[in-house]
C-alpha cells in the first residue's frame, strides 16, 4: 500500500486519536512530537480523523466502520442510491471488508507516537516546566485514559503517576485542580492504580485541600477521595489522616457547598463505613447512623463493639434522642443477654443516651425499666458485679428524673410499679447494704420518685413503714459529696409531707442538725447541695419550737444572718443557685419570728440585737423573689403581732397635794412621741413597729403583686395594725396615709385564692368600721356583690365576717338596737 504524508492534516486530526468528537488546540503542542507523519490512508474521508477500525467497500475506497455504516443507514432511511460517498458512484453491495493490516499499522503508528507523548508528558511534569506545558500534559494523560481505560495501564508503567501527585504541590491553582482532576481519571475503576496512591502521603496531601478555599480544588479532592475510597485499602488510609473524616462530615451537612460536592462528601463516607475504625470517627463526629447500622445489622461481635464504643462516646440531647428512638430496643435487647461483655456494654450506651429527659422516655416506652429492676435486686447466679448495678442505677435515675407516670408502668413479675411498697422496700434495702457510688444513684431514684407529685406519697407510704427514716437521716453527714447531697435533696423532697418524723431525727443528739448546717454555711461558692440543704431546713415545720431552740442554742442564726446581710451586699454573687439559697436562708430565718412567745425571751432578744425588723422590712423589695417577699412580709407579721405585747407604755407623773383634794383643777398630762396605732413608745428595733420602720408604704405597694401568696402574707402584715388590741381607727388613718384602702379592697373584688379572700373580707370589715369609709363604699355595687358572695358561699367563720361587713353598708339591717329595746 502506498501511505503519503499531508502535513496540512496534522494539526486538525490529531485529536482524532483518542477522542472523535474532536479535542481543543491546547493539545497541539502534542501533534509537534510524531515521530512519523500522520499519512493521509490513516484519515477517514467522512470523519477527518485517524481511523481505529478501517472497512474497505467493494470499489476499494476505505472509511471508518462507524461513520460508513451511519452513510448507509442515512441512504435507507431518506430512500436514496446506495453511493460511495467519496466517487458517488452507486454501489452494488454494502459489504463491508476488514483492513487489517492498515488497522495494525494505525495502532503500531500510534504506540509509537505516544511513546514519544508519554515522554514528553514525563518531563514536562516537572516544577520547573512552564505551566502551560503542565496543563497540556495532564490534559494528554486525561485523554489518553478516557479514550481507552485500557491506557491507564500504560500511564502506570510509564511511572507518570508519582508525577501527577507532584503537581499537587504546585503554586498554580489551575495545575493543582488539573492535577486532582487528572488522578480521579487515572485511578477511575482501577484498583492497581488506586494501590499507588497509597504509598506516601498522598491522601493526607488530598486530603488538605478539603480545607481550601478554593472551592474547586476543595471539589476535584473530594471527587478524588470519592473514587479512592471505592477501595478498601484506601478507606483505612483516608479515615487515618488527622481531620479527614471531620472534613467530610462537615461537607456532608453543609448548607453552603455545591450540592455536587454535598453529594460526593456524602457518598465518600458511606464508602470508609466499610471500615469500623472510620465508623467510629464519624460518630465522634456526629454521624451516627454508620454506627447504628452496624448496632442493628452486624454480626454480634461487631454488635457488641458498636456498643461499647457508643457507651464511650459524649452525645449532645438531641442525638441522644434519635439513638433512643433507632436503638434503644436493640440495646434492651443485649442487655438481656446471657453474655457479660454484653450486658456491661449495653448498660453503658444505654447510661449515656439516658440522661436526657426526651431520650429517657423513649427508653421506658422501650421497656428498659423491668431490666433494669431485675439487674438491681437479682442476686445469685448471673447477677450483675456490684459495678455494673451502679451504672443499672445510674441510668434508673436518669430515667426516673423525666417526670414520667411510674406509677401505672409495670417493673415486677407480679405488676409492681416503681411506687410499689415492696420495690421501695428492696432500694431502700439496697441503700444501706451497697457502696458510696450506688447509694448516690439510688438516693437520686427516690429524688426522682418524690419530685412527682402522683408517686410522691406512695414514697413516703413505703419509707414510714419500712421504718428508714433515721437512716436515711444519718446520709447527712456522708464524706462523700454526691451521697450526701442526694440524700439532702430527698429529705427535702419528704419535708412536706413527713416534717415531724424528719425534725424529730435531727432534734437528736446523733449530731445530723450540725451537719446540715455545716454543708449550709460552707465557706465557698454557694452551690446546689447548700441550697438543697438550707431548703430542707427550711421547709422543717415553723412551729417547731423545739427546733429553733436548739438552733438558738448553738448560735447558728447568727451566721444566718450574716450570711444573707453578705448576699444583699453582693458580696456573694455568680451561681445559679443563689436564688433558692437565699430563699432558704430567709424562711430559716423566719423561725425565730414563730417563737417570739417562748419563755425565755431568747428569740425576742435575737431579733432586737440584729435589728431583724429592719432586715425583712429591705428583703421586702427583692423584686423578682416572690419567696423572699413572701416569707418576709410573714415574718413581720409575727413581729407586728409581737409590737402591741412589747410597746412601753408611758409613765405619768405623780399627781401633787391639790390635784389629790381637788381633782377637778387637775388637766391630764400631754405625752408627745407615742405610736398612734399601739399607744405607746415604740421603736422598729426595740418593739418591731412596722410604722416606724416605714414598712407600711412597702407592704402596701406588694398588694399589687402577681403572686397570690405574696399579697396574702403582705395583707396579713397589713391587718396587724386593724387587729384587737391595737387602736384600730389610727390603723385604718395609717393605711388610709399609704393610700393603702383602694388596693385592700381591690384584693376582695379580684379573682383570688379562697385563703386571700378570707383574709380580705376580714381586712375590709375592719375597715368599714370607719364610717366614711363604710358611706363612700356603700354605693359601690361590685364591693356590696363580693360580700354577699363572701357571706353565702364562705366558711362559718367568714361568713360571720362577711356579715358584719354588709350591715356597715346596710346590706343587712342591723337589728342589735331593736332587741336591746325590746328587752
Amino acid at each position: 500500500m502506498t501511505i503519503g504524508c499531508n502535513l496540512n492534516l496534522m494539526a486538525g486530526s490529531w485529536d482524532g486519536n483518542y477522542d472523535p468528537g474532536g479535542q481543543s488546540d491546547d493539545s497541539l503542542h502534542f501533534d509537534r512530537l510524531h515521530i512519523e507523519p500522520i499519512y493521509d490512508a490513516f484519515i477517514c474521508p467522512l470523519t477527518k480523523q485517524v481511523m481505529r477500525d478501517p472497512v474497505t467497500l467493494e470499489n476499494g475506497q476505505t472509511f471508518e466502520r462507524e461513520a460508513i455504516e451511519k452513510w448507509f443507514r442515512e441512504c435507507r432511511e431518506s430512500r436514496r442510491r446506495l453511493v460511495c460517498p467519496l466517487t458517488l458512484r452507486e454501489l452494488r453491495s454494502t459489504e463491508l471488508n476488514p483492513s487489517i493490516a492498515l488497522r495494525n499499522t494505525i495502532e503500531e503508528w500510534k504506540a509509537r507516537n505516544e511513546a514519544a507523548q508519554l515522554d514528553m508528558a514525563r518531563k514536562s511534569l516537572s516544577m520547573g516546566s512552564p505551566e502551560n506545558d503542565i496543563l497540556q500534559s495532564l490534559k494528554f494523560v486525561q485523554q489518553l485514559c478516557l479514550n481507552n481505560p485500557s491506557n491507564k495501564h500504560v500511564i502506570r508503567n510509564a511511572e507518570l503517576i508519582p508525577s501527577i501527585v507532584v503537581m499537587l504541590k504546585s503554586s498554580s491553582r489551575l495545575v493543582r485542580s488539573k492535577a486532582l482532576e487528572t488522578l480521579r481519571i487515572v485511578v477511575e475503576d482501577d484498583s492497581d492504580n488506586k494501590e499507588i496512591m497509597a504509598e506516601g502521603d498522598t491522601v493526607r496531601m488530598i486530603v488538605k485541600f478539603l480545607s481550601h478555599d478554593q472551592s474547586k480544588e476543595r471539589e476535584e479532592a473530594v471527587s478524588l477521595l470519592h473514587e479512592l475510597s471505592k477501595s478498601e485499602l484506601l478507606c483505612e488510609k483516608i479515615g487515618s489522616v488527622n481531620g479527614a473524616i471531620l472534613i467530610l462530615v462537615g461537607m456532608a451537612s453543609s448548607n453552603s457547598e455545591n450540592l455536587l460536592t454535598v453529594e460526593k462528601a456524602d457518598k465518600t463516607l458511606e464508602n470508609l463505613a466499610k471500615c469500623e475504625n472510620n465508623v467510629r470517627q464519624m460518630a465522634e463526629n456526629g454521624r451516627l447512623h454508620p454506627l447504628l447500622t452496624l448496632l442493628l445489622e452486624g454480626t454480634p461481635e461487631t454488635k457488641l463493639s458498636m456498643a461499647a464504643f457508643l457507651g464511650e462516646l459524649v452525645l449532645n440531647n438531641d442525638v441522644k434522642v434519635f439513638v433512643a428512638r433507632t436503638a434503644g430496643s436493640s440495646l434492651i435487647n443485649l442487655m438481656k443477654s446471657t453474655n457479660m461483655q454484653s450486658r456491661e456494654a449495653a448498660l453503658k450506651a444505654l447510661n449515656q443516651i439516658s440522661s436526657d429527659e426526651s431520650s429517657a422516655k423513649v427508653l421506658i416506652e422501650a421497656g428498659v425499666l423491668p431490666p433494669l429492676v431485675k439487674d438491681l435486686f437479682t442476686v445469685g447466679s448471673n447477677h450483675l458485679p456490684m459495678r455494673l448495678k451502679e451504672v443499672s442505677a445510674t441510668i434508673l435515675a436518669n430515667v426516673v428524673s423525666s417526670g414520667y407516670d411510674f406509677d401505672t408502668i409495670p417493673v415486677g413479675p407480679d405488676n409492681q410499679t416503681l411506687v410499689s411498697e415492696e420495690i421501695i422496700h428492696n432500694l431502700l434495702h439496697l441503700i444501706s447494704n451497697t457502696g458510696p457510688a450506688i447509694e448516690c444513684r439510688l438516693f437520686q431514684v427516690l429524688v426522682g420518685l418524690t419530685s412527682s407529685p402522683t408517686t410522691v406519697s406512695n414514697v413516703v407510704s413505703a419509707i414510714k413503714s419500712s421504718g428508714a427514716t433515721i437512716s436515711l437521716v444519718q446520709f447527712i453527714e456522708a464524706p462523700q459529696r454526691d451521697l450526701r447531697m442526694a440524700s439532702i435533696k430527698l429529705l427535702q423532697n419528704l419535708s412536706p409531707y413527713m416534717g415531724q418524723e424528719l425534725t424529730g431525727c435531727l432534734r437528736g443528739t446523733s449530731g445530723q442538725l450540725g451537719s446540715l448546717i455545716r454543708v449550709i454555711l460552707e465557706n465557698i461558692a454557694i452551690t446546689e447541695e447548700q441550697a438543697a440543704a438550707v431548703g430542707l431546713l427550711a421547709d422543717l415545720p415553723e412551729r417547731d419550737v423545739g427546733l429553733t431552740r436548739q438552733i438558738l442554742n448553738e448560735g447558728e442564726f447568727e451566721l444566718f444572718i450574716s450570711r444573707v446581710i453578705r448576699i444583699r451586699q453582693g458580696e456573694m454573687r455568680g451561681s445559679r443557685f443563689m436564688t433558692p439559697y437565699l430563699e432558704g436562708l430567709v424562711k430559716v430565718l423566719a423561725r425565730i419570728t414563730f417563737a417570739l412567745s417562748e419563755e425565755s425571751g431568747s428569740a425576742c432578744a435575737l431579733c432586737r440585737e440584729h435589728n431583724l425588723a429592719s432586715l425583712f422590712i429591705d428583703l421586702l423589695q427583692a423584686n423578682g423573689l416572690d419567696n423572699v417577699q413572701m416569707v418576709s412580709a410573714t415574718a413581720l407579721e409575727n413581729l407586728s403581732q409581737e409590737s402591741k405585747n412589747l410597746t412601753k407604755l408611758p409613765e405619768l407623773p405623780t399627781p401633787g397635794f391639790c390635784v389629790s383634794f381637788f381633782p377637778c383643777f387637775s388637766k391630764p398630762p400631754v405625752i408627745t412621741g407615742l405610736c398612734r396605732v399601739h399607744r405607746g413608745m415604740c421603736s422598729m428595733k426595740e418593739s418591731f413597729c412596722l410604722l416606724e420602720g416605714h414598712a407600711v408604704e412597702k407592704l402596701v405597694a406588694l398588694l399589687d403583686h402577681n403572686n397570690d401568696q405574696v399579697i396574702e402574707a403582705s395583707l396579713a402584715a397589713l391587718s396587724t395594725l386593724l387587729d384587737d388590741g391595737v387602736d384600730i381607727e389610727q390603723g385604718v388613718q395609717v393605711l388610709m396615709d399609704a393610700e393603702g384602702i383602694k388596693p385592700v379592697f381591690d384584693v376582695l373584688l379580684e379573682k383570688r385564692t379562697e385563703s386571700l379572700k378570707r383574709r380580705a373580707v376580714w381586712a375590709v370589715e375592719r375597715l368599714l368600721r370607719t364610717d366614711d369609709i363604710a358611706y363612700e363604699v356603700s354605693g359601690d355595687p361590685n364591693i356590696g356583690l363580693a360580700l354577699v358572695d363572701a357571706f353565702q358561699h364562705g366558711d362559718y367563720r367568714t361568713r360571720q365576717i362577711a356579715e358584719r361587713a354588709l350591715k356597715h353598708v346596710d346590706k343587712i339591717p342591723n337589728f342589735s338596737g331593736i332587741f336591746a329595746n325590746m328587752g
